[in-house]
């Protein structure tokens, strides 16, 4: 079965074909690294990692380019207030330059948890200034930019192809518009450039020919998305959030100056949900990958849990549920290992898993025939070996796990006794802080009908 995959641009399934050889250029919007990616943040780069690990399965060679937005990215939609970087090193303390370094190797170590491959490229914004300074002056130069007291701004009403992507009614935007626009012409337009406040020196800023300042946020990715892949290119990624603003922005940028879309394919992942509203960092509050592993869930778990969804549907988190993901990955786990040494796999069984993946990345398909696959009664050694080529795409480091023994100590058996008594007695709150407590000591619980089982953090 070829490859199909869903566009966002046309909004249909179409087969897929590099544009260049056997070679795919894929470029996916990284983080502004201005705090700790949430996990809804990480579920975007779960389904850019299946998306590339299938292409590979496919046989094509990826060259996978990731920025990092490391100034520029301002808090408001509509180009005003402080960039997010600056506030960052409000919140903290560090410089912006040790804040973009830090929350950098953050990302990177969530990503390696959770077994995302390396991209082949990363990118920071602040790298590629003179890039996106050139960019800018193409712009300029074919007559798509205007100058206000507070930047050079993209002038949207020039280019009639502005917003297809997210199909926005423009006039209906104009006409409703609630947020302060400032000296904008329309409500559409965006910040190219930015100037650094009168009298004031920022820890981000440069010269430019249109004085001291710092790029818009959505530039970058123009800028550098065509210095490593072209000027037209196999896939465009990020999160669904980004269809509205920011890609319908890099598309009006490319469009304007190298008069492509970008990229052949735009596709983006949906949102984790919890609590019925979208995960966010703007009220300080959201879930890590940290705050899972505290809780006592192994990053697996999590990637395991996104593999359960499409991703174009929004998936909706809670403890529960990851809970149960715990219990059917140390299933598969248990299974896989019981299985003993590879044989030879079943190739009907690897073209229905493939099959599955093919149709626009259907991992729901997919795991259906995975857990068919535990249950068949084919041969252990067909099925340890079918399950090792499934794991090229699940990454879930099947092969490598094993069960592991661990020795208690007796303050640690005291606490689970106490804690089976509290869930006994239905005082959740109770069994909660000692389940804490043991977290502490540097184990995890999982809960079985067979009852508490403790394994090492």
């Amino acid at each position: 079965m070829t490859l199909q995959l869903f566009d966002t641009y046309e909004r249909e399934v179409r087969t897929f074909q590099p544009l260049n050889g056997n070679t795919v250029g894929i470029y996916c919007c990284g983080p502004t690294v201005y705090n700790f990616a949430h996990i809804g943040n990480l579920r975007t780069y779960l389904f850019e990692d299946l998306l590339v690990r299938v292409l590979r399965a496919n046989g094509f060679e990826v060259n996978h380019v990731v920025n990092i937005t490391d100034v520029g990215h301002l808090v408001s939609d509509a180009d005003t207030g402080e960039d997010k970087m600056e506030l960052g090193t409000q919140r903290t303390g560090m410089t912006a330059w040790e804040l973009a370094d830090f929350y950098t190797r953050a990302f990177e170590k969530d990503l390696a948890r959770l077994n995302v491959q390396t991209p082949s490229i990363w990118c920071k914004a602040t790298d590629h200034i003179q890039e996106q300074i050139e960019f800018v002056q193409d712009l300029e130069a074919k007559g798509f930019t205007y100058k206000t007291s507070d930047g050079i701004y993209f002038d949207s009403r020039k280019l009639n192809s502005y917003g297809h992507l997210a199909r926005l009614d423009i006039e209906g935007l104009q006409a409703g518009a609630r947020v302060d626009q400032g000296e904008r012409k329309f409500v559409t337009d965006f910040a190219l450039w930015k100037f650094s406040p009168e009298g004031e020196q920022r820890q981000m800023e440069w010269d430019s020919p249109w004085g001291k300042g710092f790029p818009g946020w959505h530039i970058e990715c123009s800028a550098m998305s065509a210095k490593y892949l072209g000027d037209y290119f196999d896939i465009h990624c990020g999160g669904e959030d980004h269809i509205p603003i920011h890609h319908t922005n890099e598309i009006a940028q490319t469009e304007a100056s190298r008069g492509t879309r970008l990229a052949n394919f735009w596709m983006h992942g949906y949102f984790l949900q919890l609590d019925d509203a979208k995960m966010s960092k703007s009220t300080g509050e959201f879930l890590t990958l940290d705050v899972l592993i505290e809780r006592g869930f192994d990053p697996m778990v999590y990637r395991f849990f996104c593999l359960g969804g499409h991703y174009r549907s929004q998936m909706t988190f809670s403890w529960e549920s990851l809970e149960a993901a715990r219990t059917s990955l140390n299933r598969l786990y248990e299974a896989a290992f019981s299985w003993g040494e590879p044989g030879e796999p079943d190739q009907d069984t690897l073209d229905r898993f493939f099959g599955a993946l093919n149709d626009d990345l259907g991992m729901p398909k997919a795991m259906a025939i995975v857990w068919e696959l535990v249950k068949s009664d084919f041969a252990d050694g067909v099925k340890k070996a079918t399950i090792i080529r499934f794991d090229e795409i699940l990454g879930l480091g099947i092969a490598e796990w094993s069960p592991e023994a661990v020795e208690v100590s007796e303050e640690v058996l005291e606490l689970l006794k106490a804690r089976e008594t509290a869930r006994v007695e239905k005082n959740w709150a109770r069994a909660d802080e000692i389940r804490d407590e043991i977290t502490a000591l540097g184990y995890v619980i999982e809960d079985t009908p067979e009852g508490a089982k403790v394994t090492r953090a």
